[in-house]
């Protein structure tokens, strides 16, 4: 597409902008609305159009030119109609403590972290007085699985449901010891609180053993929750396939030799709309990530055969990955938003901060030097090769 509008004369910012569509024209309608809340792309467009121009570097007999390239995505979250619930029970223990059981599993990628922050939200008490008890099959309920960046939208829905299954127990007992309406509650700093009197107040702790002990109503609660979807109509081609989406755009700087056809990629925005940040330093932390990833994808990652289809680089001495010593520095932008269907309005950011890098750093390639690859990794000889065959169709078109 970004192809088109080139060739169209178009300015690659504004047209970028301009493409998310019609929201009434989409074969999703309901779900791709968020696409155009202004936001990262917008912004980053006019810094790019701002700071429009070729700088060329001469360090020796080296000359580098520099480009800005963009790409934007939208990314669905979960799986597409099929089911894909997620299952949770929560525990408020006698001492205002509580236990979380779940299905789905720590990767790395911080979810147990997050799905505790849900937890104590919902309950009124510290992340530190969660305790996860994740994966165990004897003990815990079903979970689809910690892929397809569903764990915060889809398992912190179903946590965020049995912690206020298990508030309501709570609020039913105190609001016999403060002598007022359950309704008239609120779980806040481990006190449950008469609103708008917080000074009615009694502390979970004590609320939770006498549930225990006194009422024998342990404050306990259990919740599966699986998206809302539609199928594609068959006819239309309209529908939810999936429950929420996410979206983002990274803009990419690079400098390419003119000579070797190398590629440093100087500098990477990364903008995403991932709903509620529930833990900001995480989400960035993932954004890093992904553009780390797409880096290798973009410029060094490649699976080499021999003559014979043998895999020739098959371990990590001779698999070309970047190291830190070849990390751009990124500069990450959360876009606020909130999701009515997310857990307190998150959404996702695991997999989609991979998405655009790859086709930013490409963009950039094709704005520095006027080369346009289509087969990644955009290595230095690809990208020689390009140069070397634009400067050839460059001298047939003088007239001689």
């Amino acid at each position: 597409m970004l192809r088109l509008r080139v060739a169209d004369g178009r300015d690659r910012p504004r047209s970028r902008h301009r493409s998310g569509g019609d929201p009434a024209a989409q074969h999703v309608p309901r779900g791709l609305d968020e696409l155009h809340r202004p936001g990262a792309a917008q912004r980053e467009g006019e810094r790019v159009a701002r700071e429009r121009r070729e700088e060329v570097r001469l360090g020796g007999a080296v000359m580098k030119r520099r480009g800005r390239g963009l790409a934007s995505m939208w990314y669905p979250v979960g799986f597409t109609v099929a089911a894909n619930p997620s299952g949770a029970v929560v525990k408020v223990n006698e001492d205002g403590t509580a236990v979380v059981l779940t299905g789905t599993v720590e990767t790395g990628q911080g979810a147990l972290g997050v799905l505790s922050q849900i937890a104590a939200e919902a309950l009124g008490i510290a992340p530190n007085d969660i305790h996860i008890v994740s994966g165990d099959t004897d003990t815990c309920p079903m979970d689809t699985g910690a892929i397809a960046s569903r764990t915060t939208y889809i398992t912190g829905n179903a946590i965020a449901a049995a912690a206020a299954m298990a508030r309501d127990t709570l609020f039913e007992v105190a609001a016999g010891m403060l002598g007022v309406k359950a309704s008239q509650l609120e779980a806040k700093d481990h006190k449950i609180q008469v609103k708008g009197f917080p000074a009615r107040n009694v502390p979970i702790a004590d609320v939770a053993l006498r549930a225990h002990i006194v009422n024998g109503t342990p404050p306990i609660g259990s919740a599966t929750w699986n998206p809302p979807t539609v199928p594609l109509d068959p006819e239309t081609g309209q529908g939810k396939p999936f429950g929420t989406y996410v979206y983002a755009t990274q803009i990419a700087e690079v400098d390419v030799d003119d000579e070797t056809g190398e590629v440093e990629v100087l500098r990477v925005t990364a903008s995403h709309d991932c709903g509620t940040a529930i833990n900001p330093m995480l989400v960035e932390g993932q954004i890093e990530g992904g553009v780390f990833m797409g880096l290798g994808f973009a410029v060094q990652e490649e699976i080499l055969f021999d003559k014979q289809g043998k895999q020739i680089n098959c371990n990590l001495t001779n698999y070309i990955m970047p190291t830190t010593l070849d990390m751009p520095a990124v500069e990450c932008d959360i876009v606020d938003s909130y999701d009515e269907t997310g857990p307190f309005g998150a959404k996702a950011v695991g997999e989609p901060s991979l998405v655009p890098t790859a086709a930013a750093i490409c963009n950039a390639i094709y704005d520095a030097v006027g080369v346009r690859i289509m087969s990644l990794p955009a290595t230095a000889e690809k990208v020689l090769a390009g140069i070397k065959a634009k400067r050839a169709a460059e001298q047939k078109q003088i007239p001689a």
